[in-house]
């Protein structure tokens, strides 16, 4: 590089030159690809290092000192530190559009995810599993501040009903409901309609309010079993939290040491743990969470790539990958980005 007295500017950075950056970031971009350790010769050929290889091996060597790299065992090679992820990411990620072919993926999925919305977003983490090659996460948006938009009973048996909320963000809530086996279907269908017509526009707290009597004695005792369960609500104000995790399996393929994939995949089972892992990254204002930086051990080699998704400007849920630290990161974030995008239009125009 012409200029070998350039600094990348970063608070705790500053010391980084402009020739070290490209080195690490040669290093980083050649590990990611290969998985085998990068040496200084294989530095040096880079046309953006214009430099002696015996240069290189003193900046990879500073850059070690430093806490950026590291070596494993006997190797010559270096290999990226939580600390090297960490600074290609801010720094050298250049952000890139997704491929061609994973666009076409993704517009032929969302040109067929029409439905209930716990299905749409259990087939987006499939998606996004795939695009990545890594296990995806998608976290619903939360109960507070829904509405009921429309309130269905329908008959389930000759002695059930059942009560279908469909939800303001297109979640669908139902509820079996115990009923005398002559009830017409009549006075079911006018059951119905009174209940869309007095739920609709509720809060999932308000829906055990009282109901108007409608002065029909087989109307009313239907509309009167609902409420008794509406009483302790159908919609739970706080409910467990709900994660769709999707290919989880390709974790085996990313480490050898079955212990760790164990640990890994024990992680993705508690919901509470992810959901609280990516709001935390959300909360700091970053996309990326890496290795050390989530302060779990048994995701001591993995890292986050996170982004929120909603409707009308306002976030709504979570969209995320989690993979090893030794991933493609352009094209991660990439991904993350137009299917949190995409998810939120298809809310939008629901």
């Amino acid at each position: 590089m012409a200029d070998e007295d350039k600094t990348v500017s970063s608070d705790e950075d500053r010391t980084l030159d402009a020739r070290k950056a490209a080195i690490l970031k040669t290093v980083v971009t050649g590990y990611v690809e290969t998985s085998v350790p990068i040496g200084s010769a294989q530095v040096a050929r880079d046309p953006e290092i214009d430099v002696s290889p015996a240069t290189v091996r003193a900046d990879m060597a500073a850059l070690e000192r430093d806490g950026y790299l590291t070596h494993p065992h006997t190797s010559a090679g270096r290999v990226p530190t939580d600390k090297g992820y960490r600074f290609f990411v801010d720094h050298l990620a250049p952000p890139l559009p997704l491929g061609e072919a994973q666009q076409e993926q993704v517009q032929e999925f969302f040109s067929r995810a029409h439905g209930e919305l716990e299905r749409m977003l259990s087939d987006t983490s499939q998606l996004l599993a795939r695009l990545t090659d890594t296990a995806a996460i998608v976290v619903p948006p939360a109960h507070e501040g829904l509405v009921v938009r429309s309130a269905i009973l329908s008959r389930l048996s000759p002695h059930t009903a059942l009560l279908v909320l469909v939800l303001s963000n297109g979640a669908l809530e139902r509820q079996a409901i115990p009923i005398p086996e002559e009830v017409a279907g009549e006075d079911l269908r006018a059951a119905s309609n009174f209940l869309d017509q007095h739920l609709s526009g509720r809060a999932p707290s308000e829906l055990g309010l009282e109901l108007p009597l409608t002065g029909r004695p087989e109307l009313d005792d239907l509309v009167s079993r609902v409420r008794e369960l509406l009483v302790a609500p159908v919609v739970d104000e706080h409910p467990p939290e709900q994660v769709f995790v999707g290919g989880a399996a390709r974790m085996t393929e990313h480490f050898a040491a079955v212990e760790q994939v164990r640990a890994v995949l024990s992680i993705l089972e508690e919901s509470f743990v992810v959901v609280s892992l990516l709001h935390e990254v959300l909360t700091k204002g970053q996309s990326v969470s890496i290795g050390s930086e989530h302060g779990l051990e048994p995701l001591a080699e993995c890292s986050l790539v996170v982004a929120p998704f909603g409707a009308k400007g306002e976030a709504a849920g979570t969209i995320g990958i989690l993979g090893p630290t030794r991933m493609d990161y352009p094209q991660a974030l990439a991904a993350v980005a137009v299917v949190g995008q995409r998810l939120s239009r298809e809310l939008e125009s629901d």
